[in-house]
Parts: C-alpha cells; sequence; structure tokens
C-alpha cells in the first residue's frame, strides 16, 4: 500500500518538494535504487554541487532565465541529496535544515521579525548582522577572526572574504593608495623571484600578488571572483570575434601570427565600442 502511494506520490507533478525528496529516497533505496545514487556519498557529490552553484550564477550573468529555472532545480537537488544522505546517516534532515535556516534568518533580522526599529542606514545593518555572526561562531566556538571563512570556496573568493573579515577588526590599509604600493612591491619581488628563485618560490610570490589584488578590488567596491568571471567572458567573446574575422579569410588561428591576429583583437575591441 505504501508502494503504491510513494509512486502515486512520485508521478504528482504538483507535490511540490516532498514529491523531490521521495525521488531520491527511492534513488538512494539499497535494494531497488540506481546503482550509481547508491554509490555516492557526501565528498563525491560536493563537486557537483560546486558546479550547479557556478552554473546558476553564469545563467544570471547571461540573463538566461529559462536556464535560470533549470539550474536552480538542479542546485536544489543537490541540497536535497546532501539532506537524504545525512538522514541516512542520522545527522540531519531536510526538515532539520530547513527549520536551522529559518531559525538563523529569524535571528539574524530582528528589525523585521522582533521589536528592533528599521530605521536605520544599510551600514548600520551591516554592522549588526556581523555582531550577531560573530556571536553566532562564538557559540560555535568560533573565537577567531577567521574562523569559519569556507576553505572550499574559491581561492580568489576566499581571499576577498578573508580580507573583509580582518578589516572588520582593524587589520586593514586605511587608503587604497597603500595597496597599490604594495602591490607594486609584490610584482617586484616576483619580477626578481622569476629569476633569482625556486619555482615554489616563484608561486609563493605570485599567491602574494593575486592576495594583494584580491585586496585592492576590496577597496574598490569590486568582487574579485566575479571581475575575473567578467574579464574571462570578455576574453571569450573579443577571441571568437577574431577567429571569426580569420574565418572570414578561410584562415584558423593556426594559418596566423600573434601580429595579424593582435590587429584583428583590436578590430573586434573597436566594434565593440561602436
Amino acid at each position: 500500500m505504501a508502494e503504491t502511494r510513494n509512486d502515486a506520490l512520485i508521478h504528482d507533478q504538483d507535490a511540490g518538494i516532498e514529491r523531490l525528496l521521495e525521488i531520491m529516497r527511492r534513488l538512494r533505496d539499497p535494494q531497488t535504487g540506481c546503482p550509481w545514487d547508491i554509490e555516492q556519498d557526501f565528498d563525491s557529490i560536493a563537486p557537483y554541487t560546486i558546479e550547479e552553484a557556478y552554473e546558476v550564477a553564469d545563467a544570471i550573468e547571461r540573463r538566461d532565465w529559462p536556464e535560470l529555472e533549470e539550474e536552480l532545480g538542479d542546485l536544489l537537488l543537490q541540497t536535497v541529496y546532501h539532506t537524504a544522505m545525512g538522514e541516512e546517516d542520522g545527522r540531519f534532515s531536510f526538515q532539520s535544515v530547513v527549520r536551522n535556516i529559518s531559525d538563523k534568518m529569524v535571528a539574524r533580522h530582528p528589525h523585521v521579525f522582533g521589536d528592533e526599529s528599521r530605521d536605520k542606514s544599510a551600514e548600520q545593518q551591516t554592522a549588526d548582522w556581523e555582531k550577531i555572526k560573530a556571536a553566532e561562531r562564538a557559540g560555535k566556538a568560533q573565537g577567531g577572526t577567521l574562523d569559519g571563512v569556507a576553505v572550499g570556496l574559491p581561492a580568489l573568493l576566499r581571499a576577498y572574504k578573508l580580507q573583509k573579515r580582518a578589516a572588520r577588526v582593524g587589520f586593514d590599509w586605511p587608503q587604497v593608495e597603500d595597496v597599490i604600493a604594495k602591490i607594486t612591491e609584490e610584482a617586484t619581488e616576483l619580477v626578481e623571484a622569476r629569476d633569482t628563485l625556486t619555482q615554489a618560490e616563484v608561486t609563493e610570490e605570485y599567491g602574494d600578488l593575486m592576495f594583494v589584488m584580491a585586496n585592492l578590488g576590496r577597496h574598490l567596491g569590486v568582487e574579485p571572483e566575479a571581475a575575473l568571471r567578467a574579464a574571462n567572458a570578455k576574453f571569450i567573446r573579443r577571441f571568437n570575434g577574431v577567429e571569426a574575422r580569420l574565418a572570414a579569410q578561410g584562415k584558423t588561428p593556426s594559418d596566423s601570427d600573434l601580429a595579424e591576429m593582435d590587429a584583428l583583437w583590436d578590430d573586434v575591441k573597436r566594434a565593440e565600442r561602436s
């Protein structure tokens, strides 16, 4: 009888999240589920979760709303996947995850759900938010300023977040000019390291330069991960333009040279600006 009820739920297009949860339970069923899904664990699924989050961001940047709808579903599936495995291990469930995030949002917005006044600036609300999060970290025995900045973040984004966290306690350059001077210093050290140091030391100096570049983005109000994604997209768009112009001549990049491609690159840039 329960099997019939579950089958009905699986095919009920109006059943919402309960339908998806049941689909995942069936996929993970040790006796009748999908062999691939049964074999997965948190570690094997985590890379897919990260990939789906990036695909959501990509759809947003391209303003592709039908694709965004699909990608949000893929990302939701990742949450359902992890909570199904958590439930199997007796660690947590989908409902406990929903309860925890709901409690957190209510606690972090006392000016909306509590008796605090909403009559304050966005800057003050941000400061209050950080105080609440600091108290949460203290409750989790995360006493250090940098505790809780996720290790699994992309390195550039993590650098940005680490610097923001340090700046909140006063560990920061006071002027953007100070950051630019540090970039000049690190770039000089990198050039010197290229000729005199080991590859490991060159890598370290390059990492230092990247870290300070992320800090410059923060001082300029630029999120470096987003800026680099935009730069990647611009490079792809312009290089595609170079290839298209070469193809119109019956050529490929392999048939060309740097001088010709550089001239075509400038032509693509001029066309974009006009």
